[in-house]
């Protein structure tokens, strides 16, 4: 198989590591609910217009079901993750979102697809989690809070809901148009929530550049990239692979934000690698010891 799909998905989840980068430039005080929602108006609003440009999108025939859900799952993701980090820091709250997402990713598939997991996936989750714990373990105030907890594990379910849905949606619909139409209308959803915090920020001139760049590369172009993978890999496996996001924000943030990591994040920096490079090549491994044994 072609690792070209599991370089779209780390490009996508390198793509995703620079949202926090990125927000340092916006203007103070803004709620990340607000950005949230205008991040995903800007992404799927853009591809929104190529999409009818290109006469990408039949809506009498669209699947709407397919397309709700996954709004619905982006929509509910944001808010629970930003809440849980509230709750509980951003170190549990990161870690148990992210951490969680690609064990739920194979719980669907194995349980609901009736995909057992496979060997290279248990260890490369494996890794990539336990990397992802080390990463955060020192980093931020940390509460246990069980209400927080419950949060980032509703997080982490509803991303990869979202990916199982925009799989089963790919054999309906091009990548494009419904990457459009999903931000579109998580946007729609979360903007009752964005008024109450207020989105007079957007109307600042030096928001309006970082703001571009996170609804364009990372929302319009890492989903496009990603759902195209979604073609061609599980969910579960790309799920896994999305963990790349956690090792670009933690680079980004030593050499451009001037954050210190301690040598057990840079041990997690390692395994979360490990983890992705086992899910990426372990297929092949395994085919080679199988013409070998032969």
């Amino acid at each position: 198989m072609s690792k070209l799909p599991y370089a779209f998905v780390l490009l996508a989840a390198v793509l995703w590591g620079t949202v926090g980068t990125t927000q340092t430039f916006l203007t103070d005080d803004i709620n990340p609910l607000t950005v949230a929602m205008m991040r995903s108006a800007v992404g799927g609003g853009t591809l929104l217009c190529i999409a009818i440009l290109m006469r990408k999108i039949k809506f009498r025939h669209w699947a709407w079901k397919y397309t709700f859900f996954a709004a619905l799952s982006m929509a509910l993701f944001q808010p629970l993750f930003f809440s849980s980090v509230r709750l509980t820091g951003v170190a549990i709250g990161t870690v148990v979102t992210i951490g969680s997402s690609p064990v739920f990713a194979g719980l669907i598939d194995w349980l609901y697809f009736k995909n057992r997991p496979t060997l290279t996936w248990v260890i490369a989750t494996l890794l990539a989690i336990v990397g992802c714990v080390l990463l955060f373990v020192n980093k931020g105030e940390a509460t246990v809070n069980p209400v927080g907890i419950a949060m980032a594990l509703c997080a982490g379910a509803a991303f990869a809901i979202y990916t199982h849905v925009s799989k089963a949606s790919m054999e309906k619909v091009e990548a494009l148009p419904a990457v459009a139409m999903t931000f579109t209308i998580s946007a729609l959803l979360l903007c009752p929530i964005s008024l109450v915090y207020g989105i007079e920020w957007v109307g600042q001139s030096a928001n309006w550049l970082p703001l571009a760049f996170m609804g364009v590369f990372d929302t319009s172009i890492a989903y496009l990239l990603f759902l195209t993978a979604l073609q061609k890999i599980s969910s579960s496996s790309a799920v896994t692979l999305s963990l790349g996001e956690p090792l670009t924000a933690a680079i980004l943030g030593v050499f451009l934000v001037g954050e210190y990591l301690s040598v057990t994040a840079w041990i997690g920096v390692a395994m979360l690698l490990g983890g992705i490079l086992v899910i990426t090549f372990g297929g092949r491994v395994k085919k080679v010891n199988k013409i070998l044994a032969t």
